[in-house]
């Protein structure tokens, strides 16, 4: 046998008096009109942070593909990141910087903060305000194949200056 729950009756209000009737009423003893449900007592469900993180957003700064505009040194001062741009409604993302063995888990390492190229004016700007970068166009991160060249090419010819001074001093 199933068992039936009773929900509570919704409360029926006049829209002339105001006088409160049960759900089993349809019309007012008095006024003679018809009750409607008490909207006073209907609770609307509070947003999630991500519906107001969504609605502070500019759809005109949204557009295009995702540019670098800054670099954070780990997950904590991303997210810090994104937050000023957010609050000017600049969407943004958290990409981890190539190049660096921090496995996925972590909040360590990294990260390049990312834009939509319709925004990358704005939040350069945010940015410069905030004095979080420089003027002037955004470094390129140095590739670790020509840091170890150029670091092999100081080594031979440091090797060569010591092997030219012990060849003078015979």
């Amino acid at each position: 046998m199933a068992r039936q729950t009773s929900r509570p009756a919704e409360p029926l209000v006049c829209p002339d008096c105001g006088a409160r009737f049960g759900a089993q009423e349809r019309f007012c003893p008095r006024c003679r009109l018809p009750l409607v449900h008490d909207t006073s007592l209907v609770h609307t469900e509070e947003p999630t942070e991500r519906h107001r993180q969504a609605r502070k957003i500019k759809p005109q700064l949204a557009e295009g593909d995702l540019v670098r505009v800054a670099g954070a040194r780990n997950q904590a001062e991303g997210e810090f990141i994104q937050g000023l741009l957010l609050e000017e409604g600049v969407p943004s993302m958290l990409r981890r910087t190539a190049g660096f063995d921090v496995p996925d888990f972590l909040a360590a390492g990294p990260r390049d903060v990312m834009v939509p190229q319709a925004g990358v004016v704005t939040a350069r700007e945010i940015l410069l305000e905030a004095e979080l970068i420089r003027d002037g166009p955004t470094p390129r991160p140095i590739a670790p194949a020509r840091l170890l060249a150029a670091l092999l090419a100081l080594l031979a010819f440091g090797a060569l200056i010591v092997w030219v001074g012990t060849q003078l001093v015979r």
